[in-house]
């Protein structure tokens, strides 16, 4: 998943916006019906001082001859600039939609009629108001699809911009997406970024008004798209995304970003669960606080469960009197499912096959971990405090039977103990106190450290020093920008691969805004391991969960 704040300018036109897997957005407006719009109008899309990603001023035109209009675009990140910095954004302004227009077959027409009687809503300064805020999750066998819905409504005398911000699980899969804006309706759909780029050539070879924006991937797990509608505007979000639900503790655990930044008229969170293999338990830790205690529901059957969260305005107030909501957090539902087999349990659809395996009474596996940790000067800062924080966080979790070491390096490499000690309560107390005498400094020798830890690894392995039965990893923690020795990524892949050998794994923990995940996540996957960020602006440990 990458972070969607998308862009569009549309009229009174048929739009198609398509969401693309792996970073890129792709817009494009079909001006077919152009002799069908009042005016015209194109925008440049460019930095501006502050170093953001805008639209330039939109141009209006005598009424449309049907000529097509196109406006320049961004292809890549802008040189110089800061990636936290470009918010890849291009304005949607919605202006002069008919309450009855009609386009194209009808096909993008819909009644707005369900939204029954907009009045009553709690507005803020902005008068913008939430009619409904509504979130729809079935999970079958350990799949969810997953339906966001917010209506919203511009009740301001003047234009202004409606935010549609939500939360995506890791590891998600976008559905789709929609906007409908006073009846109309504009789809999206999902596209590689090959496809993306050969269907950005045909719009504009066609003369059709389309631009692509590469996305940062710093919020890989936010979908934000920011509107500038006109007053009296009723427009509807909804979004569909896909996700497996992972076994942790013992149990399945589903996770809904639930923040509708303001009070909704109609408030509502249902999650239903089908199971064959049949439900074991349901539960719904009260993770948005105490204020909702009692709110949740819970029915099971022995195959089937319905969780429902559904506050009403007042029981979503912060307080009596107060026009804000206290709905703010994660909704989370944990269950398990009946095993009366040994051997898991096989499930076949659609030509297809899953084998769930979960064995119980196990005990973990002893380790052998060296940590790798960049402490060159890009380090400094922000990033230095939350590898501290992350770094004390995974010792905290190791056991008596594992075994570690710590390998810190800029430039130059050094390692806190010879060879791999014991993970006893003073080993790691000494290991947390060493971290926190790091100060930042000098360049970043990535592949020189990473060759030193398999070194100790395969030398620890080839005296017999490691337990048969115990398992050996490298976990780096960097910000993945090698300055020093071997610079080029794929030479340093090739030789880690080389000397790990398929032995042992290799994890890594990408810290800070411009960190390079897509070369951390590249050489962890080579090496039977897995990366993970760590975002400045959440706490560390939680992540690190």
């Amino acid at each position: 998943m990458g972070v969607r704040r998308e862009a569009f300018t549309v009229r009174d036109v048929e739009t198609q916006m398509i969401l693309l897997i792996g970073r890129w957005v792709l817009v494009v407006v079909d001006e077919d019906d152009k002799t069908d719009c009042a005016s015209y109008c194109h925008g440049d899309v460019g930095i501006g001082r502050d170093g953001h990603l805008k639209a330039a001023a939109l141009h209006r035109g005598a009424p449309a001859t049907g000529q097509n209009k196109s406006f320049s675009i961004i292809q890549n990140d802008p040189g110089g600039c800061d990636l936290q910095e470009v918010e890849n954004l291009i304005d949607l302004e919605i202006n002069g939609f008919p309450s009855s227009s009609k386009t194209r077959s009808d096909r993008h027409q819909r009644s707005t009629s369900d939204w029954g009687y907009v009045g009553d809503l709690v507005e803020d300064d902005d008068k913008i108001g939430l009619y409904s805020y509504k979130v729809q999750s079935t999970i079958t066998s350990r799949l969810a699809n997953t339906m966001i819905q917010a209506k919203m409504v511009n009740n301001a005398k003047r234009s202004q911009h409606i935010v549609f911000d939500v939360q995506v699980p890791k590891g998600a899969f976008i559905d789709s997406f929609t906007m409908e804006v006073n009846g109309i309706t504009f789809t999206s759909s999902i596209r590689e970024k090959s496809e993306a780029r050969r269907m950005y050539s045909q719009a504009k070879a066609k003369g059709k008004a389309a631009g692509i924006v590469r996305s940062n991937t710093m919020d890989m797990e936010n979908f934000k798209t920011e509107v500038n509608v006109p007053p009296g505007t009723k427009i509807q979000f909804e979004l569909h995304y896909q996700e497996m639900i992972r076994r942790k503790l013992s149990s399945y655990e589903h996770t809904i970003s639930v923040k509708p930044g303001r009070l909704a008229k109609h408030m509502e969170v249902d999650v239903r669960i089908i199971e064959p293999q049949g439900i074991r338990y349901v539960h719904a830790p009260n993770s948005l606080g105490d204020h909702f205690d009692g709110i949740t529901t819970i029915s099971k059957g022995e195959k089937k469960a319905h969780v429902s969260f559904k506050p009403t305005m007042a029981q979503q107030r912060k307080c009596p009197t107060c026009s804000s909501t206290a709905v703010d957090g994660n909704f989370v539902v944990q269950y398990d499912v009946n095993r009366e087999t040994t051997g898991g349990e096989l499930e076949i659809f659609n030509g297809y096959f899953v084998h769930f395996f979960a064995p119980e009474n196990l005990d973990p596996l002893p380790k052998n971990i060296l940590f790798v940790i960049d402490v060159s000067g890009s380090m400094w800062g922000l990033k230095m405090k939350q590898t501290i924080e992350a770094m004390k966080a995974i010792l905290s979790e190791l056991r008596a039977a594992d075994q570690f070491s710590l390998i810190d390096f800029n430039h130059n490499v050094r390692c806190w103990r010879d060879n791999l000690v014991s993970a006893t309560p003073s080993q790691v107390e000494d290991a947390k106190k060493y971290i926190q005498t790091i100060h930042p400094n000098g360049g970043t020798n990535i592949n020189e450290a990473l060759l030193r830890a398999t070194f100790i690894l395969n030398e620890a392995q080839n005296l017999g020093m490691l337990d048969p039965n115990s398992v050996s990893m490298i976990v780096l923690v960097s910000d993945g920008d090698p300055t020093v020795g071997e610079l080029k990524l794929t030479t340093i892949q090739k030789n880690v691969k080389q000397s790990i050998k398929d032995e042992f794994s290799l994890f890594c923990l990408g810290i800070g805004f411009d960190v390079d995940y897509d070369f951390l996540q590249r050489i962890a996957t080579d090496n039977r391991g897995m990366a993970q960020r760590i975002f400045g602006n959440q706490e560390t440990s939680a992540q690190m969960k």
